[in-house]
């Protein structure tokens, strides 16, 4: 276990599973104090079992996220249970694929409050205490159908390519008073969530000059990075952990 992050505390949101628990162990490995959040409060209490005992600090708080009154009730219980929030990691998000024309008015409410409306809010609740504190630093999970057009992801990836552009938006609000703003933008990655690609997943992993799918670990590396100071220069910038997708 290191000391990199000791002294600070972190929100991962969707941490109870996939890129989120893996972030959440990264960032309580490096020293940080990390409250994980989530729907599933068994999976929840495993992900903090296993924190505490590789020696880490962590504490669980369940949320159902999906509108404003969600997203600031979260913020306020993990900073009244931590005493301030340093790192934001807005991970949560659903992913459904299909053709336009079966998508429903629910499944596009449900997408775009979830993969931006709650991010926006956490943001709007933490980022002003960080901004007062002069330090913090939140990195937003976007992917990599953001950055282009791909049949039957137009729903997930407009979501995602607009918590892009909030999160530069939000560097150059917050940047001048000391919080950094950043994201991570995952390639084909092998999760519990994505399980149900099969051979779809492995053959667009091919795809990439890597020649292969992600794991969850790989992301969150790329996570704590921009969580830490080594990345204190960077502000507002869209990391791809993509096996070089975006270079083809």
């Amino acid at each position: 276990m290191t000391t990199e992050l000791s002294g600070t505390s972190a929100l991962v949101t969707g941490a109870t599973s996939g890129i989120g628990r893996a972030a959440a162990l990264a960032l309580a490995a490096r020293g940080a104090r990390v409250v994980v959040s989530g729907r599933d409060e068994q999976r929840g209490k495993n992900v903090v079992e296993e924190i505490r005992s590789a020696g880490g600090q962590g504490d669980f708080l369940v949320a159902d996220l999906r509108d404003e009154d969600s997203a600031r009730s979260l913020a306020r219980r993990a900073r009244d249970l931590v005493g301030a929030v340093d790192v934001l990691v807005n991970n949560a998000g659903i992913y459904p694929f299909g053709p336009t024309e079966e998508t429903t008015e629910q499944d596009f409410d449900a997408v775009f409050s979830l993969n931006v409306k709650v991010p926006y809010f956490l943001v709007a609740e933490l980022a002003p205490d960080m901004a007062r504190r002069g330090r913090g630093a939140i990195v937003n999970i976007s992917t990599m159908v953001a950055e282009y057009g791909a049949a039957g992801m137009g729903l997930y990836g407009a979501s995602k390519a607009a918590l892009v552009l909030l999160t530069k938006s939000w560097a150059a609000e917050y940047g001048p008073r000391g919080v950094r703003v950043n994201a991570v933008s995952p390639g084909p990655t092998r999760t519990e969530g994505t399980a149900a690609l099969g051979d779809n997943l492995t053959q667009l992993g091919a795809t990439t000059p890597a020649g292969r799918t992600g794991s969850a670990e790989e992301i969150a590396d790329a996570i704590v990075f921009l969580a830490s100071d080594r990345s204190s220069y960077v502000h507002g910038a869209v990391l791809p952990v993509d096996g070089g997708r975006i270079a083809v």
